[in-house]
């Protein structure tokens, strides 16, 4: 049998590595992907997408359970869980299609199954007992992550669920104990609270959303304890003690004091770890550091014609920072002029809780340890009209500025969708704008957009409607 030679082979078909083999295909390059189990990754199948879908439902559960306060009635609001679940993997179904139709219009060819280095650009796919070869000028890893567990925090998908049980139940549990308050954590945290749930959150740093501005963090915090729920940080999960049908945790605080907390169910949320196992990187010398592919800013591992993108070579963990870095590797290897490497401050970051959070950029604090000097500005939900007619009165928009050039050094935000809004600075950053360009800016009224403006304005102290 001939062995099929490409010029491009990308092992992993998430949104890194499906967007990494159609821009190779468009620049002209022979491309196949492999992939072990099902084309969109992790996100389009068990994360980014179906979640939202799940998020979504929860959303408009809460905006029928406050029907009156917009001159409605709803009586006996309930749900069908089998059919919440349903819809989200609906949708999922729906974009794996859409991207296995997009590998076809650009003549990917794909290959499912288990990708595994064999050396001088040899990758070997096993499934099912059998394996085939094929070879590659230039092989882009695109194996993304996992959720990562603890020896005294292991998953049994009954009692002790990942994001992946967490997005499937079989029945909607009264109680739930969410193991971090990161964007999984507070998702899983915000949607079970939505549709009912008691829900206790335990982070072990000392607030909850911890990447994000301080300010954010404490105002997102003041709000989840608003709908009830609970929220232990400084804290952390010591023991799980499983019964037939709950788990009791044992929570330890700062002061080394324990309690009991008894649950039907357990979310770990505790942070990912790289796929970097039975890739045979160790034999083609690909070097791994802390669980993550190392590579330079334009994604090379440093052995030829070996490149790396996405969860698999570090933070950001973000769906959106793969595909940009797709795009990159594919074009580095064309040959195109002018790649720019990435940058990382640029890129945005998004949590769909209620409410939504998002950023770009620097925090205040970490503005001022890089020794810049400050100016920030800020601007309340309660302050629009657009807000206060939708009735989603509760947010706030930061902004910080460099007070020497005007450079805008970060963006954060918490509110009805904030993760729509965040592109905005995220454009303005990578332009390099500054609060000039920002203030003569027209927005239109009324949207939640002029928030943004007003934001930018409050910090140079000519904020109109506060």
């Amino acid at each position: 049998m001939t062995e099929q030679a490409f010029d491009v082979v990308v092992i992993g078909g998430g949104p890194g590595g499906y967007v990494a083999a159609i821009r190779a295909a468009q620049l002209g390059l022979k491309t196949a992907v492999v992939e072990r189990e099902n084309l969109g990754g992790i996100c389009l199948n068990w994360g980014c997408i179906p979640t939202k879908a799940l998020l979504r439902t929860s959303e408009v559960h809460h905006l029928m359970t406050q029907a009156e306060a917009y001159g409605l009635k709803v009586e006996n609001v309930s749900f069908d869980i089998k059919k919440v679940v349903e819809r989200s993997r609906g949708v999922a179904r729906q974009l794996n299609s859409g991207v296995t139709h997009l590998m076809k219009k650009n003549k990917i060819t794909v290959f499912m199954g288990q990708g595994v280095l064999a050396g001088n650009g040899k990758v070997k796919v096993e499934k099912d007992g059998k394996a085939e070869t094929i070879s590659a000028k230039n092989i882009i890893l695109a194996t993304g992550a996992r959720a990562r567990e603890l020896p005294h925090l292991q998953a049994d998908g009954k009692l002790v669920w990942t994001y992946r049980h967490a997005m499937t139940p079989d029945v909607m549990p009264k109680s739930i104990l969410v193991v971090g308050s990161g964007a999984i954590g507070i998702e899983f945290a915000s949607f079970y609270r939505d549709m009912g749930a008691a829900v206790t959150v335990v982070e072990m740093l000392d607030r909850v959303l911890p990447v994000e501005d301080e300010e954010i963090s404490a105002f997102a915090a003041k709000q989840f304890k608003k709908q009830g729920m609970t929220l232990l940080t400084s804290a952390s999960v010591k023991e799980l003690k499983k019964a037939k049908d709950s788990v009791t945790c044992v929570v330890e605080g700062k002061d080394g004091k324990t309690q009991e907390i008894t649950v039907d169910r357990v979310i770990l949320a505790i942070g990912i770890a790289g796929n970097v196992e039975n890739l045979g990187l160790e034999a083609v010398g690909v070097k791994v550091d802390r669980g993550h592919v190392v590579t330079d800013e334009y994604g090379f591992t440093g052995v030829k014609g070996v490149w790396a993108i996405g969860d698999l070579t570090g933070a950001p963990w973000l769906a959106h920072k793969a595909s940009h870095e797709g795009v990159i590797v594919a074009e580095k290897i064309a040959g195109q002029k002018d790649v720019h490497p990435i940058d990382k401050g640029n890129i945005p970051g998004c949590t769909y809780c209620r409410p939504q959070v998002a950023s770009v950029g620097l925090t205040e604090a970490a503005a001022k340890a890089k020794g810049h000097e400050v100016k920030v500005g800020r601007f309340p939900f309660i302050g629009n009209g657009k807000a206060i007619a939708l009735g989603e009165t509760e947010g706030m928009i930061k902004t910080v500025f460099d007070a020497k050039t005007g450079e805008l050094l970060g963006a954060h935000m918490i509110g009805a969708e904030v993760t729509e809004l965040i592109n905005s600075y995220t454009v303005a950053r990578t332009l390099e704008t500054t609060e000039a360009e920002l203030m003569h800016t027209v927005f239109p009224h009324p949207t939640l957009s002029e928030m943004l403006h007003e934001s930018v304005l409050d910090a140079y102290g000519r904020a109109l409607h506060i």
